[in-house]
């Protein structure tokens, strides 16, 4: 089933020969990152395989927030949000961002507990968040049906929207002098002498210094081939929206049966506020070791399969030869099935928790891949193998909210300059260097 509606970049520029740097994935990470770069003197070029932003950037929830993130992300998401506050003018385009704060329901004490102890973690960030007592839950959502011992409360967060967004950066970036090609994969990063020499597309070779892998849920398959073992794997995540409505509420709000937001264009995004459905595929047991924490925590969460995508996978290549048809030409643009069941069941928990919204009518429902990394963390980082080599990914559903800072990283990394925020979290080599898997 197709995505939400976005707008097509044209295919207007010309394929060139050499470049200072090639990002690859037109995703929103990809595209901040090629924003940065350019912004600071670089001459970048972009490579999409499908159209700019038609998977996961224009398929998530369209959160912006920095409650309740790990606290690994938290120096990144503060930058993320500052920029934010400034999008529309930067891009010359409504994105459709505001604060509406965000709220978690506290279903139980342990809940209250868990969320107390991040407020105090964060403590020294100065987060404007805080607990909501059982009260004060009732007035913000009044005649709810809230089940509740309480709530967290960040107002510094808040959404943007999808659809809008990434249109309006990737003009933003064209019109900044970047390179942006849709419809134009790469196949191989050629080195020489452990040295970035080249990326060749399916419409030739681009000589570059240096090469960001921005490609989401495809990105640890491109690596595989460059001789880079990424260990990401990718979970199933299904969202709806509905059709504009005059009802409204006063927060985004998560609880453990949905989670809820209202939209710029008078509808709301709906999608289940726990279930996740994992395909399972050749990646499930290349990756089971490094994953085995992450699995073991999140077992109640998680819906596993066989099902389309498992015996697509089985016919992956690791390696394939530069003039080969790859499968990233085979299929443009992942669209998988969405689990319609799943977010049906939190779309109905949703009216009966607020009925006000009772009479919301379904206009789409879609599915995107969610880049997962072993320990929910991103890689921004150069990899220290291949000089010049650079990864951008796993932000593990993270990613719209967290890609203005992240792509500000990245871009500081390649350039070497001094970064907006210690990498080192977020270094590659966490997953070679014998460091623990940490959640």
């Amino acid at each position: 089933m197709p995505g939400p509606p976005i707008e097509s970049l044209p295919r207007t520029d010309k394929h060139p020969d050499k470049v200072d740097v090639v990002v690859i994935g037109g995703g929103i990470i990809g595209l901040f990152t090629a924003l940065e770069l350019r912004e600071r003197g670089f001459d970048v070029a972009l490579f999409e395989k499908g159209e700019v932003g038609a998977e996961q950037s224009t398929r998530n929830w369209g959160w912006v927030r920095i409650g309740r993130r790990d606290r690994r992300e938290i120096p990144l998401v503060i930058e993320a949000q500052r920029m934010w506050l400034g999008m529309s003018e930067r891009l010359q385009s409504d994105t459709g961002y505001t604060r509406t704060g965000i709220v978690f329901t506290a279903e139980s004490h342990a809940d209250i507990e868990k969320q107390t102890q991040w407020l105090k973690s964060a403590e020294p960030y100065q987060i404007q968040a805080r607990m909501l007592s059982k009260q004060e839950m009732s007035q913000r959502f009044p005649e709810s049906n809230l089940v509740t011992e309480g709530g967290f409360y960040c107002e510094e967060d808040g959404r943007a929207e999808p659809q809008l967004t990434l249109p309006a950066l990737a003009q933003a970036a064209r019109r900044a002098g970047v390179s942006v090609h849709p419809h134009c994969a790469a196949r191989a990063v050629e080195t020489s002498g452990g040295q970035v020499s080249s990326v060749v597309t399916e419409h030739g070779e681009v000589k570059c210094d240096a090469v960001v892998v921005a490609a989401g849920a495809w990105s640890s398959l491109f690596c595989r081939n460059a001789g880079i073992d990424l260990p990401q794997l990718s979970v199933l995540s299904t969202a709806l929206r509905t059709e504009p409505s005059e009802q409204s509420i006063k927060h985004a709000l998560w609880t453990s049966d949905f989670s809820v937001r209202k939209r710029k264009d008078g509808g709301f995004t709906v999608a289940s506020g726990t279930r996740t459905v994992v395909d399972i595929v050749p990646d499930s047991f290349r990756y089971m070791r490094q994953f085995m924490p992450n699995l073991k925590a999140e077992w109640k969460s998680l819906d596993f399969r066989i099902g389309e995508r498992s015996f697509q996978e089985i016919k992956h290549r690791s390696s394939w030869a530069n003039d080969a048809l790859t499968e990233f030409e085979k299929q443009r643009i992942r669209d998988p099935k969405p689990a319609d069941k799943q977010v049906l069941y939190a779309f109905e928990k949703l009216k009966h928790t607020l009925p006000h919204l009772a009479d919301l009518q379904v206009a789409q429902i879609w599915a995107g891949l969610i880049d997962v990394t072993p320990d929910v963390i991103p890689v921004i980082s150069g990899v220290d193998s291949v000089n010049g080599l650079h990864i951008a990914t796993g932000f593990s559903g993270h990613g719209f909210g967290i890609a203005p800072g992240a792509g500000c990283l990245m871009a500081d990394i390649v350039a070497g300059t001094t970064p907006i925020v210690d990498p080192y979290d977020y270094r590659f080599s966490r997953f070679s260097d014998g460091s623990p898997i940490v959640l």
